[in-house]
């Protein structure tokens, strides 16, 4: 049998004054401690008692006692309205100060490229707080995988979500190493890549994703093949580094390698842009301090 635990509108009403006066065995005091008439508290517990369906004090004109049913919801409700008055600070606290645990849905692609740059320096400045990554590369639901925020390339990102920018645009670029090219005729044309070795992102989705390019003004998507295919742009671009094909990845994926001569860019006229890094979360009012510390963080030190 299905049992319904819901809280009925009201149940908690008049359970203040009921303690305050348990404590103080006094309406007149109870009054004073929480700053309302003698009166608003006689009435608050004579409609607590109705409800409960039991006398919970006796009344004299001179004092004020428990009955065997005060006692046992004294007992029991004590302790109860306590954890529910510190879960209050607690989750005050929380809503004014940077504290707790931080969940990120991040792909794995940009972990090294913007948090392990300030990991130190913000576990440094924020103590409090507790930042858990999560690689993933899904399209993560926050709300439903209990997660504060996300971080994934703008085009991706649902319209429904708050995004913030964490970086400018930038392009795809398709590289190769010095030592692939050498190889193999270098491609002037997207059609050229039919030619060579090229690695391929599977989509969370399942789905193979086609190469895309601008060509005489053009958007057009390509559709290649080769030895390897990965979930992740870094698995791709640390490939092709290492002389397995052609990879077509986010820019910054590609930079170091790109700096140091481990790749070279081919194609160099027909890249398409993407919108940049975002950080989305689910609106304004789930921003807690500790995703706005992140936030600020990330963003001034990029």
């Amino acid at each position: 049998m299905k049992l319904n635990y819901t809280v009925r509108r009201g149940a908690l009403e008049g359970v203040e004054a009921f303690l305050a006066t348990a404590r103080n065995r006094s309406f007149r005091r109870a009054a004073n401690e929480l700053g309302v008439t003698p009166s608003a508290i006689s009435q608050a517990v004579r409609s607590l008692e109705k409800r409960v369906g039991a006398a919970l004090l006796f009344r004299t004109t001179r004092s004020v006692g428990l009955t065997e049913a005060g006692e046992k919801f004294l007992a029991l409700a004590s302790p109860a309205f306590e954890g529910l008055l510190a879960a209050f600070d607690v989750a005050r606290d929380m809503g004014q100060r940077p504290a707790g645990l931080l969940r990120l849905s991040v792909p794995k692609g940009a972990i090294p490229l913007l948090l392990e740059p300030v990991f130190a320096s913000f576990c440094s400045a924020y103590p409090d707080i507790e930042l858990e990554i999560v690689a993933s590369a899904e399209m993560t639901d926050l709300a439903a995988n209990g997660f504060d925020a996300g971080i994934r390339l703008g085009e991706l990102i649902a319209p429904d979500m708050v995004a913030v920018r964490l970086t400018p645009p930038f392009p795809y670029v398709v590289v190769a190493s010095p030592e692939y090219l050498h190889s193999h005729p270098i491609p002037k044309r997207p059609k050229d890549l039919s030619d060579h070795h090229c690695m391929r992102l599977r989509r969370s989705s399942g789905a193979i994703a086609p190469w895309s390019f601008i060509e005489d003004k053009q958007a057009i998507e390509v559709v290649v093949g080769g030895p390897l295919i990965a979930q992740d742009y870094t698995t791709l671009a640390g490939a092709a580094a290492r002389g397995l094909g052609l990879a077509q990845v986010p820019q910054p994926i590609a930079a170091s390698a790109l700096r140091d001569g481990r790749l070279q860019i081919v194609l160099a006229d027909f890249q398409t842009m993407t919108p940049g890094v975002f950080l989305y979360h689910l609106g304004k009012r789930q921003v807690l301090p500790k995703l706005r510390a992140f936030i600020d963080h990330v963003k001034s030190a990029g």
